[in-house]
């Protein structure tokens, strides 16, 4: 497998940027708009999602009105085929299980889901999230950095 073969996986702490202006927003514009495949999501990335808006609607930190451009632009990108949805089953489950019953890493159970879903579609997870990475380095799972989320 070459570089321009590989997949990638996006989790939520690397999408929200995407949307909202953040720290890591101006790498992640620019890695997203570098790629030629869809990025794999998965259904817990889309309720993750929905619930970082309402925690940020419910924190005055956007409006309603802007949680809903943003919701809408999400679901334009997926539409358009930005994103490729994958869906949580019980192999994912089972997966993440055995890694947080191996005690070797600090992952947490949604983040052990995510990486998870990467790991079954032979992906590269694209993270904010400095304590997946370190779960991901320890569990042999490919994992790139974007620092600011």
């Amino acid at each position: 497998m070459n570089e321009f073969d590989v997949s990638y996986y996006l989790d939520t702490s690397a999408l929200l940027p995407y949307y909202r202006e953040e720290k890591a927003s101006q790498p992640i514009q620019e890695f997203l708009s570098s790629l030629k495949a869809p990025v794999i999501i998965s259904d817990l990335t889309e309720i993750e999602f929905a619930s970082a808006l309402s925690r940020w609607v419910r924190m005055k930190e956007i409006t309603e009105a802007q949680a809903s451009l943003v919701e809408n632009g999400f679901a334009e990108d997926s539409r358009s085929g930005l994103f490729r949805r994958l869906s949580l089953t019980t192999k994912h489950y089972r997966q993440a299980k055995k890694w947080i019953s191996s005690r070797k890493t600090a992952l947490r159970t949604l983040d052990a889901l995510h990486l998870a879903c990467c790991f079954s579609a032979s992906a590269k997870m694209v993270t904010c999230d400095a304590v997946l990475v370190q779960a991901a380095n320890v569990l042999k799972t490919p994992c790139f950095f974007i620092a600011g989320g």
